[in-house]
């Protein structure tokens, strides 16, 4: 039995979330992230957990792959929705890491924010590319 519920509102709603989310990243804009994101959400790495502010404001404190001329290379590996909350998982490339993302995202008072997000560096942009 699925329980996975596919309406073309949602998918719509959650792609557009991952096109800011994407665009946030590589232009280093924290506005667009902030937008996209529950004001309470908890980012980790293994032995790196973040509040969102932090995050924020790490990300605008680094250049931006955009501006170091980097490649828009991010992907969408997979969308879940089950009824109000999904489950994305993302490659993100950025400067010389290879991060995969897992985004959960809920849907409350009719709108998709992030709520969470896991990431890990699986390799390097430059051994992905030797491999």
């Amino acid at each position: 039995m699925s329980f996975l519920v596919k309406s073309d509102e949602d998918f719509s709603a959650i792609h557009e979330i991952i096109r800011a989310y994407f665009v946030g990243l590589y232009t280093g804009d924290s506005a667009k992230l902030r937008s996209i994101f529950h004001s309470s959400a908890m980012l980790a790495a293994p032995d790196n957990h973040r509040s969102l502010s932090r995050w924020l404001m790490d990300v605008e404190n680094r250049s931006s792959p955009e501006s170091q001329g980097h490649a828009f290379n991010f992907r969408t590996l997979a969308i879940e929705i089950t009824q109000r909350q999904a489950m994305v998982k993302l490659e993100c490339p950025l400067f010389d890491h290879f991060y995969i993302d897992y985004l959960g995202l809920l849907k409350e008072e009719g709108r998709w924010l992030i709520v969470n997000k896991m990431y890990t560096d699986v390799a390097s942009s430059s051994e992905r590319r030797a491999s």
